[in-house]
């Protein structure tokens, strides 16, 4: 298939190597890694005793703390959800801002399906009873196909194993592979996601460990195995394609309604990559996030420890952020072209800081260590001043990374409009034009002048905007 070199419409995917790599043969990996031609590897290495399977040095098997259920107590300090007071605004708006979250001012995430909780929708829930047991002490495999899906992830209800089995979630082929443990008291229940795998097929197997092949006499038939009540599919490019442009923004709207504002001059990272490095080397730190298999927002790294920051209106709590993919370095290896990166993925953690009125989320990751390498951002003390320059790397509509407002001249409408526009409070958000979309909510507002992050990027309606970088500094300042 030729690519495409128009702009793109809003949150239509025409440009993006994603969409188009995802437009491959039903069944197949539809990532491929940079240059060498080599597929995609799993992120998850089984311990030496077991059998092996394709793995990538990117991390390493661990166990996950499973965040307290609601009301029981926790060792892990409850988030920061007080109401923080709003500054008050020293320099009034250049123009009347209509009130946030109404049909003017659209929160950016709301996009392919319009959520109530404002986020953007790039899949749907399916409802399946499978139950993956023991049969004669030989391993059972089970595969969960749906011709043209983008991405598919299981949900297990249950999960009983004899000591030293494990499960794993692969790909059609087996080259993007999880492994899961059995628990710790032989059964799990409640519920937990498997990690999202890549393509139209996910193949779960149950492998038995280096124990004896024999049941014992506790192991009644029909009580050993993995029970899935859900499957997250991800919508094909089809489906993406076929959503009405208007369910982008809020309805009701009349005019210049969409959140690129003009004609889209955003574009992949990549072709940042030699001409503004700077802008590109900064681009490394966001990450994609994947909410309740079918949901996405933006978030970024925020100082040298282990901080994200996303909006509050993609997820609050600890558990939210437990059951939430992040993707770095989902990048397109070159400008324009098919090929993505392979992304290295890990779950969410837990939730330090989250408001309303700021419309942040402060959380940290699980394997941070394999993070680390993507870099941070910092946030700017400043409020910046009217037309000073910005970029924004995002994920818009859950594309590998964009970055709106280039270096130059070219900067466009890319630069502040308003330094004290109205948010959830009086000033408290910055204005621009900068190229969003569905999906960019999270994303960091980078000035030019300091490559800091002026604002936290969460409505759209061109004029788009975000919280202010210095009031978050000012609050976050004693948690990064």
């Amino acid at each position: 298939m030729p690519l495409k070199t128009g702009r793109r419409k809003a949150g239509l995917a025409i440009a993006a190597c994603a969409a188009l790599a995802l437009a491959g043969a039903a069944g197949t990996t539809a990532w491929h890694a940079a240059g060498n031609g080599k597929p995609v590897g799993s992120w998850q290495e089984a311990p030496a005793a077991a059998a092996p399977t394709p793995v990538s040095a990117e991390q390493r098997a661990g166990d996950r703390s499973r965040p307290a259920a609601s009301g029981s107590p926790s060792a892990e300090p409850a988030p920061s959800t007080t109401r923080l007071a709003p500054e008050k605004a020293t320099v009034q708006p250049s123009t009347a801002a209509p009130e946030a979250g109404s049909a003017e001012r659209p929160v950016e995430s709301g996009a392919a399906k319009a959520d109530a909780n404002g986020r953007q929708r790039v899949g749907e829930l399916e409802s399946v009873t499978k139950l993956l047991g023991y049969l004669g002490g030989k391993s059972r495999k089970e595969t969960f196909r749906y011709p043209g899906a983008s991405y598919v992830k299981l949900h297990f209800s249950r999960m009983a194993l004899r000591p030293d089995d494990y499960v794993t979630v692969s790909n059609a082929d087996g080259t993007e592979s999880y492994r899961y443990e059995a628990p710790a008291d032989r059964t799990e229940r409640g519920g937990r996601w498997a990690m999202s795998v890549t393509g139209d097929t996910a193949v779960l197997e149950v492998h038995r460990g280096g124990g004896s092949g024999l049941l014992g006499a506790d192991d009644a038939v029909g009580s050993l195995g993995v029970d899935v009540d859900r499957v997250a599919r991800g919508f094909s490019r089809t489906e993406q394609d076929r959503q009405p442009e208007k369910q982008l923004t809020a309805p009701g709207r009349t005019g210049r309604e969409e959140s690129v504002c003009g004609a889209d001059t955003s574009a992949d990272a990549a072709c940042y990559r030699s001409k503004d490095p700077v802008a590109y080397t900064k681009s490394k730190a966001i990450a994609r996030l994947l909410i309740n298999g079918t949901e996405l927002c933006t978030a970024w790294r925020v100082g040298a420890q282990n901080r994200m920051l996303t909006n509050n209106h993609c997820f609050t709590t600890t558990a939210q952020a437990y059951n939430t993919e992040v993707w770095f370095n989902y990048q397109c290896a070159s400008c324009g072209g098919y090929d993505v990166y392979q992304p290295t993925k890990v779950w969410g953690s837990k939730v330090v800081a989250t408001d309303r009125t700021y419309d942040f989320t402060l959380f940290s990751v699980d394997k941070f260590a394999s993070v680390q390498k993507f870099g941070y951002l910092s946030l700017d003390t400043k409020r910046p001043a009217k037309n000073q320059q910005l970029y924004v790397p995002q994920h818009p509509a859950g594309e590998p990374a964009r970055i709106a407002g280039s270096l130059g001249e070219t900067a466009g409408n890319c630069a502040v409009a308003d330094p004290a526009y109205d948010g959830y409070a009086p000033g408290s958000d910055v204005a621009y034009y900068c190229d969003t979309e569905g999906g960019s909510s999270g994303s960091p507002v980078i000035s030019r002048a300091t490559n800091k992050v002026v604002a936290l990027h969460h409505f759209g309606g061109c004029p788009n905007s975000g919280v202010r970088g210095d009031l978050l500094a000012a609050k976050l300042g004693k948690l990064l």
